[in-house]
């Protein structure tokens, strides 16, 4: 590192886990996943469908492995399991030492279960179990939504002994069921599988102030726009404190007395997207222990060139969180809308890009010169 400071190592000792949010063949293959790790002190990957999509589309470390799939005429569902998981077993072997040094803490690396399953327990269940088996790694994480029909599946897979990521999740009220499933499937796992098993909840974070902000706009009156980027930030520290409360209850530390860990609070969409807002925003102020955050190469780079690491900025300002969204309710704008529209939006949006990730593995399985 070129940094006099070294931010992330910060982030780090304030108890933030750094962690990749993208994966591709080619980050794989030029080692860049190992520089990070020794470098900027990432401790684990996220992937989800339009990071694939967007890995595919590019360049040509996956032409070969599509050719040999095309010409043993396996189905393109299938293709894109076989595609997916081995970058996802490499990614899981590269970090496999970030995951022996923190005891299986961290070293993690998450596949999403296919998004258009997101309204079907069972099938989610079902493809949660085939991607275990397929990857057949101990720091792998399984990726569900946390849609109504994605909480079953969730405690389930935990109580089969499969670590669970669960993704997409928007609103407090669905985070605090997304807790009770995680518990849950802990009470129903055995002793055997309790030590191994392991689980963080991701919070979305940048897409609250998109929604949000467009809301306040058409309001446009001069208070509205004043409460402009700052919900992602107050949802998310509301939601630590909701993890605070379900973690002080006798519940849990029956589960801590079977040698369960905690399901961390992951804050994942932390790219800024308004240009007026810092690019270390969703970072800096959401730095608390026992959290991870994934961010883009990009973002990560931004917190280590310039990121201001203050020390804890989630404990402390629930009060002042919990009066933004009365002034937001004040304002004309609903929660409840707003982060219903969410979760549809993030299932559609995942379903799309696995749609065009399908498209662009069958066509890269044609053979040359096939229509």
């Amino acid at each position: 590192m070129t940094q006099t400071e070294d931010r992330l190592g910060e982030l780090s000792a304030q108890g933030v886990a750094v962690w990749l949010d993208d994966i591709s063949r080619e980050r794989l293959n030029n080692g860049n996943l190992a520089d990070l790790m020794r470098e900027f002190h990432v401790v684990g990957v996220t992937s989800n469908p339009t990071i694939f999509a967007s890995a595919m589309s590019k360049g040509t470390a996956y032409d070969e492995q599509l050719r040999d799939l095309g010409v043993r005429g396996v189905t393109v569902d299938e293709a894109a399991r076989t595609v997916t998981t081995y970058d996802i077993r490499w990614a899981c072997d590269v970090l496999r030492p970030a995951y022996d040094a923190s005891g299986g803490v961290d070293g993690r690396v998450s596949i999403e279960v296919d998004p258009r399953l997101a309204r079907d327990t069972a099938k989610t269940i079902a493809e949660a179990r085939a991607l275990w088996w397929l990857v057949d790694r101990p720091n792998l994480f399984i990726k569900i939504p946390a849609t109504r029909e994605g909480l079953p599946a969730i405690t389930r897979a935990l109580s089969e002994g499969i670590s669970v990521n669960v993704t997409l999740i928007f609103s407090l009220e669905r985070y605090g069921e997304v807790i009770d499933a995680f518990m849950a499937g802990l009470e129903a796992a055995s002793d055997e599988h309790i030590p191994n098993l392991a689980s963080v909840a991701s919070f979305f974070v940048s897409r609250v102030d998109t929604e949000v902000d467009q809301r306040l706009e058409k309001v446009g009156t001069p208070a509205a726009l004043a409460l402009r980027g700052q919900a992602a930030v107050a949802n998310a520290r509301l939601a630590y404190e909701l993890y605070e409360r379900k973690t002080d209850t006798a519940r849990w530390r029956a589960l801590e007395g079977r040698g369960a860990r905690p399901q961390r609070p992951l804050w994942a969409s932390t790219s800024t997207k308004n240009p007026e807002y810092s690019d270390t925003l969703y970072v800096t102020e959401l730095v608390a222990p026992g959290v991870v955050n994934t961010m883009p190469e990009a973002t990560i780079r931004d917190v280590a060139d310039h990121g201001e690491i203050r020390g804890d900025t989630i404990r402390g300002s629930y009060p002042e969180a919990q009066a933004y969204f009365e002034q937001l309710a004040a304002a004309g704008v609903s929660y409840g809308e707003v982060v219903q529209t969410l979760e549809d939006e993030g299932v559609d949006k995942f379903a799309a890009s696995w749609n065009q990730l399908l498209d662009t593995i069958k066509t890269g399985m044609r053979a040359p010169g096939q229509q």
